[in-house]
């Protein structure tokens, strides 16, 4: 039986991936599986269904991928917040990110990267800078972590290094930010 996936744009969390198992649930859908930003199913949608489930998804500010372009986009963001995350294991950790995105995807760093610009208009890198900004915007507001442990967790080289892309990308020093707290916070898919 052939798999069929629908790529879903701005599912950057676990709550967006039970969201749109409701969605499919409630739209009476037979899937396979949801992760952030697929959905795995045993049978092609009809038009129908692909309608409905378009117009579910955009009602909770998700929108299905038409196209191959857009598709690998949304894989590279998603990667890339998940590596920016620490949510991967500790040997895709240590790779680079140009190695880590060619290996997952299987296509040359060159080529995604250019993609990824030209419809972005910003680079691979500067989207996973931000991604790691936001993750230590949250360790600092939510958690009892210090600043050389909260670089430790996110594969900094130095406590510096962190403070310094800190404040290039917010305008802020992470002492201040932790300061004024949850006000300066973006959501994941605002990044």
């Amino acid at each position: 039986m052939p798999l069929n996936i629908v790529n879903v744009k701005n599912m950057v969390c676990h709550r967006c991936v039970l969201s749109v198992e409701g969605i499919l649930e409630k739209a009476n859908i037979l899937y396979l599986k949801v992760l952030l930003g697929e959905i795995r199913l045993n049978l092609e949608l009809s038009s129908e269904q692909k309608e409905i489930l378009s117009e579910e998804l955009e009602k909770v500010g998700f929108e299905m991928i038409d196209n191959h372009k857009s598709g690998l986009i949304e894989k590279i963001k998603l990667l890339a917040i998940q590596k920016a995350r620490n949510e991967v294991d500790k040997k895709e950790m240590r790779l680079n990110l140009s190695v880590y995105l060619s290996e997952k995807l299987n296509y040359e760093y060159t080529h995604l990267s250019s993609l990824f610009s030209s419809v972005e208009g910003r680079t691979i890198e500067n989207f996973f800078i931000e991604q790691r900004i936001e993750k230590a915007k949250e360790l600092l507001v939510y958690r009892q972590m210090t600043l050389s442990e909260i670089a430790f967790e996110l594969d900094y080289s130095s406590t510096a290094h962190l403070s310094a892309q800190f404040k290039r990308t917010t305008g802020l020093t992470p002492s201040y930010f932790k300061e004024v707290g949850m006000s300066k916070r973006k959501a994941l898919d605002k990044v």
